[in-house]
């Protein structure tokens, strides 16, 4: 395995790093490390692009960060940004008020979704388009993030009001043992939860209610769970919990420290680079019509995804301009009747799926198998996100679809990378391993990381990240290949500390205003007198409260803004993003609130 685009010939030059939020510059050119790409130093001036891609076959291209109307971006942070998109409220729900990942998170999201437009830009060169300039709106990337749970909040029919604190904190996975061990616990299918539940004396009545509830985490980012499962589990010693759940084929992951992860033989590895690519055989793609609008017009990609991860990868394509044809069983995929629905369809799985043309296919039959190889030969990339060992099982792997189309990036979006870990790669077991929970909780000040699905969407981006480079290798050289990525790798690419530490700062915290909440974020000692002249001489953070209570958020904030200080109000019902006009322009009207594409081309 190799790094994607280190053969590639390519280098890239970065603008001078933003003042406020130099962990996205520092994300940017760690990503770019990852991806192989030599960095060559630049006499940057203070209007330099964030990115400039280099080539010999590359005419100039260059990436700019833009800021949306009334949030300019030399004053954005992680914490304000956060704070702004809803991505407080979403952790928020679970977490028992609106609070920070602590983490850099839109900073590591936006650098990929920076890298992903120059990469796609230089395939749209590369295949006749007159692409040089890229923007991108961190902000719109930010709003990106919980777009499944803005459709939810916005659907016609019955929207979810689900705010933060509502629930109770402590009654949520991870669940924790009588020797004090916190653990997430898996299972895909209702039976074998049933079964451990049962050897816990737990009625069925209400292991059915914490089923219900366990499941749709991914969807509500909340999972309350009765009492009576707590209390049995935490009865119990950690090494019987494993026995009882291993018996019933339930998995069990331990939370562990970011210091447990760097010792595990495969992380180095993984924290070099989160995609393994192997080159396929030499071939040449088809020809086809240049891109007009978006760069990777007249790209085929076929999608066979569940859930978040490959979905939102196939959609973060498609917004480039690709054609997705998204393959689903007979009879559709399930997930399109989970409430809330508008126009008889899921909203969350219309969110991430809108933009894609359906194929029904049994994959199951030699007939269906056919058909996809079929398909393959008119095709670009294969993404799947199927359980590790089936696409060979099935003769769907990289090997088999090649013999059908040389030229094709056979991608897959998976759980675990190269880590031999008993359990399903989800959202929260990979959180669980890789030190992410435990780094969310401790910043968070509970037990538990996020059940926001943080690494399902920061995977899906990098997936979709790593199949632009790909095309963009097989356009330089001539070759299919394979890319694989993993949640465990976005985590790493997430937790990486070469990416930068979360920005210092002097006061940084949420703060109730006459209204609504604000967020502000003092990072230097000029911004934090600053705060203290609009406050009449003092800026104590146990005081805030009560000084800002003397007028709302939205006078709060302009004052903030003008004094040059980072601020944001915070949006606790996702329900009302659309109507603060700052964000406004990021969004679109369907049947419920979209997000639009953060990128534009020129």
């Amino acid at each position: 395995m190799s790094r994607i685009l280190h053969e590639g010939g390519l280098a890239w030059r970065s603008g001078p790093c933003l003042p406020a939020w130099q962990s996205l510059s520092a994300a940017l050119a760690r990503q770019g490390e990852c991806l192989g790409l030599r960095h060559k130093d630049s006499q940057a001036g203070p209007d330099s692009p964030a990115l400039q891609l280099l080539h010999p076959d590359l005419r100039p291209l260059q990436t700019r960060l833009v800021g949306l109307p009334g949030l300019p971006l030399e004053l954005s942070t992680e914490f304000t940004l956060q704070a702004a998109c809803g991505l407080m409220s979403v952790h928020g729900r679970a977490s028992g008020r609106p609070q920070a990942l602590g983490v850099n998170y839109l900073a590591t999201l936006n650098a990929a979704l920076a890298w992903q437009g120059s990469l796609a830009a230089a395939v749209g060169q590369l295949r006749g388009g007159r692409f040089a300039n890229v923007e991108l709106a961190p902000a719109g990337g930010a709003l990106l993030s919980i777009g499944q749970y803005l459709a939810g909040a916005t659907a016609p029919e019955d929207p979810e009001q689900l705010l933060p604190g509502q629930d109770d904190a402590l009654a949520r996975p991870p669940f924790i043992s009588a020797d004090g061990v916190l653990f997430e616990l898996e299972t895909l299918d209702s039976q074998p939860w049933r079964r451990f539940w049962s050897t816990l004396e737990v009625s069925d009545t209400v292991a059915g209610k914490a089923w219900q509830q366990f499941l749709l985490r991914y969807a509500r980012a909340v999972a309350p769970m009765p009492a009576e499962c707590l209390d049995a589990v935490a009865r119990l010693p950690l090494a019987r919990i494993q026995a009882l759940a291993q018996d019933c084929g339930v998995a069990l992951v331990p939370v562990r420290s970011p210091q447990q992860r760097r010792a595990d033989a495969d992380h180095a590895a993984s924290a070099a680079a989160p995609w393994q690519m192997r080159h396929g055989p030499a071939a040449t793609p088809r020809v086809r019509k240049a891109p007009g609008k978006l760069p990777l017009e007249g790209i085929r990609v076929l999608e066979s995804c569940r859930r978040i991860q490959g979905p939102l990868a196939g959609h973060l394509l498609s917004l480039l301009g690709a054609e997705v044809i998204r393959l689903e069983p007979p009879g559709g995929d399930p997930l399109r009747n989970m409430p809330p629905c508008a126009e008889g369809c899921s909203v969350r799985f219309d969110a991430l799926n809108h933009l894609k043309r359906v194929r029904e296919v049994d994959i199951k039959s030699a007939q269906g198998r056919a058909e996809i190889h079929a398909l393959c030969a008119e095709a670009d990339v294969f993404l799947h996100n199927w359980a590790p060992g089936k696409a060979a099982e099935l003769a769907l792997d990289a090997v088999d679809l090649h013999a059908a189309q040389p030229s094709l990036i056979h991608a897959y979006a998976g759980g675990w990378g190269d880590a031999q870990v008993d359990a399903p790669g989800t959202d929260f077991t990979v959180q669980a391993w890789s030190g992410v929970a435990s780094r969310i909780a401790s910043a968070s000040g509970t037990r538990g990381g996020t059940l926001f699905t943080a690494l399902d969407v920061l995977g899906g981006v990098i997936s979709a990240q790593g199949i632009c480079a790909a095309l963009l290798e097989r356009e330089l050289h001539g070759h299919g290949s394979q890319v694989h990525s993993s949640l465990l790798g976005a985590a790493d690419l997430l937790l990486d500390p070469h990416s930068g530490a979360l920005s210092p700062s002097l006061l940084q915290g949420v703060f109730a205003t006459g209204d609504d909440l604000l967020a502000i974020d003092c990072q230097t000692r000029q911004q934090h007198q600053a705060l203290a002249r609009l406050l009449g001489g003092e800026a104590d953070p146990r005081r805030l409260h009560e000084q800002l209570r003397g007028a709302g958020s939205e006078h709060w904030l302009n004052a903030c803004l003008q004094a040059g200080i980072p601020a944001s109000v915070v949006h606790e019902d996702l329900a009302l993003l659309a109507t603060d006009p700052r964000l406004a322009p990021s969004l679109t009207q369907r049947a419920y609130r979209s997000v639009q594409s953060p990128w534009s081309f020129t």
